[in-house]
């Protein structure tokens, strides 16, 4: 019996607080597959300024899968330099392709390097992990999914140690692999916060106990609401800043994905013109878009009165995939108390984290219906999760020397 619908078939949580509840999990099919990708060196592009291309990258490995599995869902992790997915054996062979022509699109027209990798989840098993899942609804046009049981963490591991880099690594191609990135959009300008600070932060428990885990978890949430109020209050995207951009430089990425070098010209000046064409038609598309928000106008199946409503409903701007994430909007004052607090744990041997501020947040978004399936991956501009991580693993490195 075939498991492609296992994640797709999964009932979903309602409650972000639910995730600290281990009976909500469920074990991952053996015969599936951990794709991991990030970028090697992405803090010499993030402080080059290049941080919307490392964010660019990680979510086209993502679109690249999804396009791949049409008739039933994937789970995924949006990391800010890279991602996590969790593919049944069905799509093993395309999935292989489509990371690879994401590695070669990252080389090639960003001069990044995207490391991909695939563990079977039987592999996780044998040496001693689980890899467990649940699936979270955030809107009615996107579910979540959640991890925990540190499974994906040690295949996350395995990917990254040279020592397996043959075991696990995909090799450059021989031939010139094909991927399907439609869906994949950069179209919004910056969004400044609303309370003044943009804080990345990440959260890991340093125990092997799953229930006290679970219970360190609950008690930061509760910990981070004490501070930083309701959703309403700390949701890092406000509508009002929520707005489309007509910067050629920032649209010329997505135009770059879309039509990338030898994609369907054997020229280079074929190509450019491609990418020229493109992004005369994202720049329309937007002036089109901003006066149809404007205008509340409803046009063929698009109600764009109601689009930011359906955007912002469909953020992933908190997650948990064995490290709690979060982008949240706040100021100083919140971020100070915030960091006592997490720190005051972090002596105490309960966690590890890290943070990252910045005065305002970028989006990179997967569209697949204008009025429905979307999702909407959320970072802090100038650095985000991917040096949040950095300085997590500071602490980690100097927790493991104490100890």
């Amino acid at each position: 019996m075939s498991s492609d619908y296992f994640y797709s078939e999964l009932p979903a949580l309602a409650d972000f607080l639910e995730i600290t509840n281990s009976s909500n999990y469920v074990s991952v099919p053996p015969d599936w597959q951990v794709i991991v990708t990030d970028i090697v060196g992405s803090t010499k592009a993030i402080e080059s300024g290049r941080y919307k291309e490392v964010n660019l990258i990680g979510a086209c490995s993502i679109v690249a899968i999804l396009n791949i599995a049409k008739n039933f869902e994937v789970p995924f992790v949006f990391g800010g330099d890279g991602a996590s997915l969790l593919i049944p054996p069905s799509l093993l062979r395309e999935t292989k392709q489509a990371l690879l022509a994401t590695k070669i699109l990252a080389k090639q027209e960003f001069k990044l390097d995207l490391r991909v990798g695939i563990v079977p989840v039987s592999a996780v098993n044998k040496n001693g992990y689980h890899l467990k899942i649940a699936k979270l609804k955030i809107s009615e046009h996107y579910h979540q999914a959640v991890f925990n049981s540190y499974g994906l963490t040690h295949a996350t591991d395995l990917v990254k140690n040279p020592d397996y880099a043959d075991i696990y690594l995909i090799k450059d191609p021989e031939d010139q692999p094909k991927a399907d990135f439609s869906g994949l959009e950069c179209r919004w300008q910056d969004i400044p916060s609303q309370r003044g600070e943009i804080v990345s932060f990440l959260v890991f428990a340093t125990t092997d106990e799953e229930k006290k885990g679970n219970y360190i978890y609950r008690e930061v949430l509760n910990e981070f609401r004490k501070i930083y109020g309701q959703e309403i209050d700390f949701h890092p995207i406000p509508i009002a800043n929520l707005k489309l951009s007509f910067d050629e430089r920032k649209l010329m990425q997505e135009a770059k994905v879309r039509f990338p070098k030898g994609s369907q010209s054997e020229s280079p000046v074929g190509n450019w013109l491609q990418q020229q064409w493109y992004l005369s038609k994202i720049k329309l598309e937007n002036y089109l878009g901003a006066f149809s928000m404007n205008l509340n106008l409803k046009v063929r199946d698009t109600d764009w009165g109601e689009y930011k409503n359906i955007f912002l409903d469909s953020t992933d701007y908190k997650k948990f995939d064995d490290i709690l994430r979060m982008v949240i909007a706040g100021n100083s004052e919140q971020r100070q108390q915030l960091t006592k607090y997490l720190e005051s744990q972090y002596q105490a041997g309960k966690l590890v984290y890290g943070l990252h501020n910045s005065d305002r947040a970028i989006v990179t978004c997967l569209v697949f219906e204008r009025n429905g399936r979307q999702v909407h991956f959320v970072d802090g501009a100038d650095g985000g999760y991917a040096l949040a991580a950095k300085a997590m693993k500071k602490r980690m490195l100097a927790l493991n020397y104490q100890e």
